[in-house]
């Protein structure tokens, strides 16, 4: 079992830039594959990005692709997400997940963090 706690969100302006951090406990971090997913108010959660666990492969949503960065820091227990060019759309609440499946295109994982709050001003 894993336990996991973001930090880093925000209020910034448009074209601006955050980054979140998800600290995961235990001592088995690198046996699971992370994930970040947000939801808007009003909207379904959406899929935003993934890494394996070793971070050797990672997956974008569309809609993120080339403005997101997702890493992680096995040493550390810490998962990133890296986030340019923020738009409005962008804002939401976003979620660190784990799985010990690395999984594309899904809100479907095991583990969740309580979420973060990310507002973009226009």
């Amino acid at each position: 079992q894993v336990q996991l706690v973001e930090s880093g969100g925000g209020l910034v302006q448009a074209g601006g830039s955050l980054r979140l951090s998800c600290a995961a406990s235990g001592r088995t971090f690198s046996s699971y594959a992370m994930a970040w997913v947000r939801q808007a108010p009003g909207k379904e959660r959406e899929f935003v990005a993934s890494i394996s666990r070793s971070g050797g492969m990672t997956y974008y949503a569309d809609s993120v692709k080339g403005r997101f960065t997702i890493s992680r820091d096995n040493a550390k227990n810490t998962v990133y997400l890296q986030m340019n060019s923020l738009k409005p759309e962008d804002t939401a609440v976003y979620y660190c997940a784990a799985d010990k499946v690395y999984k594309l295109e899904t809100d479907r994982f095991s583990y969740w963090g309580q979420g973060t709050q990310v507002t973009v001003s226009s």
